[in-house]
């Protein structure tokens, strides 16, 4: 692939990572990769995923981690973001 495009992507990744972590270090951004890529894998081809975590428990338990990190750091970013209301 041209390099343009490759840096110019890498940048909507952190950029996106930013956005839904608060934190766009490089080990963020392989997160998001990760948990993106196979969360779009397992809503188009469940299949492949339920066979491939059947043969990978280890890496099912791995994934399920990586999806509640995703979730707590998600959620702690909008917490942080979220505005203070007054009573």
């Amino acid at each position: 692939m041209d390099q343009a495009f490759m840096e110019q992507f890498d940048g909507l990744l952190e950029k996106y990572a930013e956005l839904l972590l608060g934190d766009n270090s490089p080990e963020q951004v392989e997160k998001i990769k990760i948990w993106a890529l196979y969360s779009h894998m397992h809503k188009t081809m469940p299949n492949l995923t339920q066979h491939w975590t059947a043969s990978h428990p280890e890496a099912k338990t791995a994934v399920r981690a990586l999806f509640e990190e995703v979730k707590q750091l998600n959620e702690a970013h909008r917490a942080k973001a979220k505005p203070k209301q007054e009573p």
